[in-house]
């Protein structure tokens, strides 16, 4: 067994939040450090162009039509090229990486469930594990985007596949040192007993509740499954930093090397093949989470527990190792390809353009731009300041940073426990609940994304009415969210904890478990071994249910003689139970299909103004500052959103928890019943609350947008007086570029 030392969890957060507070800041700077060189770049270009205007204004003019009619004759002719070249293998190997990378985090976000459950651990907990995959990314992101693309890119790309291909198989570790799964149940055999023997659940355990209550903390904590969730976190941690490079680097690699008409086509093969992640990850988790935690290494047919149960572990670590693999494969392509590679008739281009110029005469002599001064320390850092707080003193930017922090927010804590909430709230199994997800929820979120293209290219929208389509289609989608407050259903029917013995509804968090038909037994109060009666009451144990006599063995085993069942007035049937709470009811079924309906059309909604929300996400800031501003977006969205979204929404949910189960050592483990109405009020509530300030904000920033556009586009001499402009054309931006100087460029800014 690998034991960790005794750690304070609190502390350790505490550390990781203060190393994310310095990384922060380093990202802050390597961020303005990436803005200057790309100022400087262009500064030189500029020179450079300066000087070659002065050079030409020296010189006769030359001879143009005969340089053409050289170039028409000589030019080459093109071999053709088979499909193996190298940029399509980087396409391949790159679209590879996304599939791999998608697939990983949604095997984290299907086994959510099934890592709180083996691990006893609270949700807000699980939420902070979760969240460690953006705690790794925000590491490394600004040292990356700066150093990578100075290094062997297809090679860093590499590096970080095999990154989290470790990270997958850091994950899955702890199972393999944790020894068996024991579940808590109060209706063992007892150690002298055959396999066929009765048993007695009222006077098996008389004594569990002083044996339990006798444990001290300090037992709990040298259990080796103590701490053994850190793994977990380091695990993710180490995929989130090996996932840093493959979007930036191989998004420039394939901009630098493609042309210039192919590269948009390039990036939505990648996102559609990206697509396909999610789908099998959510597949994927749902086969694991139907296998037992420990299949193969355990008799089945011994465990009395089933999916639908809330102790219920599937083989959660066997998705990490899937996706460690895939990972693994994923990096060995990026080894083998070029450090650059020469567009496509680059060269015979050059070769051409020399050897005519060296015929006529005409090579130009440029003037060698001057080197930039060093700069000192105090210098950068003033600058600095001033970039960003030219950055953030942009309204439209600004406005647009919070509403879109809102928004993701929402969608993060929403996505982290959908299929928690799908467990709960309509008693599905956590492998129907991941398969439901990846077969009805995915593919017509990317069928609207591909069509709000579409639409954006067949109307010729410009930013003002791109910003009116993303908006109204999302205020559907939300419009449409709030009808899940209506398709809830009830809570499971407990004896002792939602209603009384004889099945009347008694208040929340009321102590009423004993009862005077089982007041005789002294059952445990703190262990979760539900049975369900034939008179459709769920009890927490047999225990508590009075029940002196078994038959069977396994998930076959009936109690008999409960003389709980005989109390309730209603009732005058048998008076058995059987393993298992009772099922939700068929009301409970139905609204559960409009509750996938509703999921369906509102998640396509939303991605169909997916598209035009991407496309004016920055469609104006300053040239120079555009770098700058992209990375902060990302810095913003991943600290403020990404890292605290799974923590706060799971302690809220946590605040609805009934029933709490108990580890082997006595100490409170997960939550194994739910106030439904309360989760669902909480869960959706704290969702729909997001979003809707949002889009209060949304307003604010669509008048800015509407404002800044009508009296710019108004001028004569831009854009010929329209009020909107294709989104396809950049005239705006490029406008900006070449007014640089003028006071305009520095006031005015497209988002």
């Amino acid at each position: 067994m690998i034991l960790l030392p005794s750690t304070n969890t609190a502390l350790l957060k505490e550390r990781i939040f203060w190393l994310l507070s310095i990384c922060v800041v380093i990202q802050l700077l390597l961020l303005w450090i990436q803005n200057l060189d790309h100022s400087v770049d262009k500064s030189t270009m500029t020179v450079e162009t300066e000087s070659s205007n002065v050079d030409d204004s020296n010189q006769e003019a030359e001879p143009v039509q005969l340089l053409d009619d050289e170039a028409n004759k000589n030019l080459p002719v093109k071999k053709k090229t088979t499909c193996c070249t190298g940029l399509k293998m980087f396409l391949a190997a790159l679209s590879f990486s996304y599939f791999s990378k998608a697939l990983s985090g949604i095997i984290m976000k299907s086994s959510i469930t099934q890592i709180e459950r083996r691990f006893d651990l609270p949700t807000s907990t699980v939420g902070f594990i979760d969240g460690s995959f953006e705690m790794g990314n925000l590491l490394v992101i600004a040292f990356v985007s700066y150093f990578g693309a100075k290094l062997h890119r297809p090679k860093v790309i590499a590096v970080g596949c095999f990154t989290m291909a470790l990270g997958s198989l850091l994950t899955a570790m702890p199972h393999f040192f944790m020894g068996y799964y024991k579940y808590e149940t109060a209706s063992h055999t007892a150690p002298s007993a055959n396999l066929t023997s009765s048993i007695n659940p009222c006077s098996l355990r008389q004594d569990v509740n002083k044996t339990l209550l006798e444990t001290s903390k300090s037992d709990c904590e040298k259990e080796p499954s103590s701490y053994m969730w850190i793994y977990i976190l380091l695990g993710n941690m180490l995929r989130g930093i090996g996932e840093t490079p493959i979007t930036p680097l191989g998004i420039s690699y394939l901009d630098d090397f493609a042309k210039e008409e192919d590269v948009p086509v390039y990036v939505a093969c990648l996102h559609t093949i990206g697509m396909f992640g999610p789908m099998f990850g959510f597949l994927l988790g749902s086969l694991c989470a139907k296998l037992y935690v420990d299949v193969g290494f355990v008799d089945l047919g011994s465990i009395t527990i089933t999916p639908q149960d809330s102790r219920w572990v599937g083989a959660w670590w066997l998705g990490f190792l899937i996706g460690g693999v895939i990972s693994f494969l994923a990096a060995i392509p990026f080894c083998f390809l070029p450090k650059s590679l020469k567009k496509p008739g680059e060269a015979n281009h050059d070769k051409t353009s020399s050897s005519l110029l060296e015929n006529t005469g005409a090579i130009r002599k440029t003037l060698t731009p001057a080197e930039p001064k060093p700069m000192k320390w105090s210098t950068m850092m003033k600058d600095f300041y001033t970039s960003l707080k030219k950055i953030l003193s942009n309204r439209m930017y600004f406005t647009f940073l919070c509403c879109s922090l809102l928004q993701f927010s929402s969608f993060i804590g929403f996505l982290t426990y959908k299929p928690k909430y799908m467990e709960q709230q309509y008693g599905q199994s956590t492998s129907k609940s991941n398969f439901l997800i990846g077969l009805t929820s995915l593919p017509p979120v990317g069928i609207g994304i591909f069509l709000g293209g579409l639409i954006m290219k067949k109307y010729k929208m410009g930013i003002i009415g791109a910003t009116k389509f993303a908006f109204s289609m999302s205020f559907v989608s939300y419009v449409l969210t709030l009808l899940h407050f209506f398709v809830g259903c009830e809570n499971h029917v407990v004896a002792g904890i939602t209603v009384s013995y004889d099945g009347k509804p008694i208040p929340y968090h009321e102590n009423a478990m004993f009862s005077d038909c089982n007041s005789d037994c002294k059952c445990a109060t703190n262990v979760w071994d539900p049975v369900c009666g034939d008179n459709g009451l769920t009890y927490i144990s047999a225990c508590l249910a009075g029940c002196t006599t078994s038959v069977g063995h396994g998930k076959s085993m009936v109690f008999h003689n409960c003389s709980c069942l005989k109390a309730s007035s209603s009732w005058s049937g048998n008076n058995s139970v059987t393993l298992g709470q009772c099922p939700k009811s068929d009301d409970c079924s139905k609204k559960f299909i409009y509750y996938t309906v509703i999921q369906v059309i509102s998640g396509f909604c939303y991605a169909l103004g997916g598209t035009p929300a991407y496309m004016i996400m920055f469609r104006c800031v300053q040239p120079e500052l555009k770098a700058l501003a992209v990375g902060l977006y990302t810095l913003i969205m991943r600290t403020l959103a990404g890292i605290p979204a799974p923590v706060y929404f799971g302690a809220l949910i946590d605040k609805t928890c009934l029933k709490w189960g108990s580890r082997s050592c006595g100490q409170r483990g997960a939550c194994r019943l739910y106030d439904s109405n309360a989760y669902r009020y909480v869960y959706l509530g704290l969702s729909a609350l997001l979003r809707g300030l949002s889009y209060l904000l949304a307003i604010l920033f669509f008048t800015f947008i509407k404002k800044h556009f009508q009296n710019k586009n108004s001028r004569p001499t831009e854009n010929g007086g329209k009020e909107d402009v294709p989104m396809n054309k950049d005239d705006n931006c490029k406008s900006k570029e070449n007014l640089a100087g003028s006071p305009d460029a520095e006031n005015e800014s497209c988002i």
